[in-house]
């Protein structure tokens, strides 16, 4: 078990990928755990990708007014009202449409899709059963970090105004 002096969730039985047992605060005792791997899934490629334009964020920028920020927080900043009002819709549209329409807990998984499972296999990498239970697997633990570290390298970029790699060739304490 993952917390040594908690009972085990009923819900949380090992057959997904990644299920260790953690759930502290229950949510699995009130809400479809499929539904939960799915948030955990998009969370985790969000961050995944979040990650990745931190750093590029840092050494590569558009040669176009507006988009001189090394720090990704003041990019965000310098978009127009109607630039992240473009983003919100498109996210929106592309959430709808990647579920048909499905969107809440009860009928998102009617057909019987696996959580995260979008139809996207363009290498045709689930062909073999064994590596696709290890790709799901290294998909979770990477989304699981990259949550985490995006989450350290936005306080870190709040706190020194540094970018992350600057600030780790640069070190300097908080003043």
């Amino acid at each position: 078990y993952a917390v040594p002096f908690l009972s085990r969730p009923p819900a949380l039985d090992g057959t997904m990928a990644g299920d260790v047992g953690f759930d502290p605060l229950g949510f699995s005792n009130y809400f479809d755990l499929k539904w939960l791997r799915e948030a955990e899934l998009k969370h985790g490629r969000v961050c995944m990708l979040g990650t990745l334009g931190f750093l590029v964020q840092e050494k590569f920028q558009l040669p176009l007014p507006g988009f001189g920020e090394k720090l990704p927080i003041e990019a965000f900043f310098t978009v127009p009202t109607g630039g992240l009002w473009q983003i919100f819709f498109t996210l929106g549209a592309i959430e709808i449409l990647s579920n048909n329409g499905r969107i809440s807990p009860g009928d998102m998984f009617a057909d019987g899709r696996a959580p995260g499972d979008l139809g996207f296999d363009p290498l045709n990498l689930s062909s073999d059963e064994s590596a696709l239970r290890r790709f799901e697997l290294a998909e979770l633990k990477h989304g699981r970090l990259a949550m985490i570290g995006l989450g350290g390298m936005l306080h870190q970029q709040l706190l020194t105004k540094q970018p992350t790699l600057e600030q780790l060739a640069n070190f300097q304490p908080l003043q």
